[in-house]
């Protein structure tokens, strides 16, 4: 199936991305420049707060940014991919000659694919793009490892569980328009064969666990966000300690 895809054209991929000028504010949030409106776009982000081992920092995707006072200027990027534009159609085709093993399998290879086209358009920003690691060269088992500098957390995944960003990022890029993917109500994306997320650059980010989070951080969050406590414990449920 997967050389049909390729062959017949099934499906259309886009991608979108840009990078942008960043600092961290306040610790917890990245402050991006916004020249259109005043003011900045702040990206908010959670800081563990489980006990640790002596020396282990609680940790945030903030601390990857520089922050605003100490007179560097820094840079984060946001993207968006999906490989989902033509899968409903061509599942339906499938269902309606009961063929539910197809149908599955066309979804399935579009995940797939859109998780693949976010690896690629990394490699691309990493070394071309952005081109912090213009000198990369690893092998396709190192790429599977991760062994690359930098890293694209996506909304709603361990280190950043809140949804409530994705909005931020379609903001910063313009994303329903120019490559036409929406989000619900709920934050799930439309078409599901896609992914977004961000990109940083620091060599020593890398992915981790949120955990569980206490009340009193539920409650700043829910300030920094403008949002009420009870819609912020509703968001951010799994993460929220009893």
């Amino acid at each position: 199936m997967l050389d049909k895809i390729v062959l017949e054209k099934w499906f259309i991929a886009k991608g979108i991305l840009g990078i942008f000028p960043a600092n961290t504010i306040n610790d917890d949030d990245i402050s991006i420049p916004n020249p259109s409106e005043e003011g900045a776009i702040n990206l908010l982000t959670l800081r563990q707060q489980s006990l640790k081992t002596a020396g282990a920092p609680n940790m945030a995707l903030a601390d990857f940014i520089a922050p605003k006072d100490s007179g560097k200027q820094d840079y984060i990027g946001c993207f968006c991919v999906t490989t989902g534009f033509g899968v409903d159609e061509k599942a339906a085709e499938f269902e309606k000659q009961l063929d539910d093993y197809n149908s599955i399998l066309v979804k399935a290879l579009a995940d797939r694919l859109a998780e693949a086209f976010a690896e690629y358009l990394h490699l691309k920003v990493r070394k071309e793009i952005w081109g912090y690691a213009s000198d990369e060269n690893l092998s396709n088992q190192d790429l599977i490892s991760e062994e690359y500098k930098g890293i694209r957390p996506a909304p709603g995944y361990p280190a950043c569980p809140d949804h409530l960003e994705k909005p931020t990022i379609w903001k910063l890029l313009n994303v329903e328009q120019e490559i036409g993917v929406t989000l619900t109500e709920s934050m799930a994306m439309w078409p599901a064969s896609s992914v977004s997320g961000y990109y940083f650059a620091h060599p020593e980010s890398k992915y981790f666990g949120l955990g569980k989070i206490k009340e009193d951080q539920v409650i700043d969050y829910a300030k920094r966000r403008g949002i009420s406590t009870e819609s912020a414990t509703k968001w951010l449920a799994p993460n929220v300690a009893d």
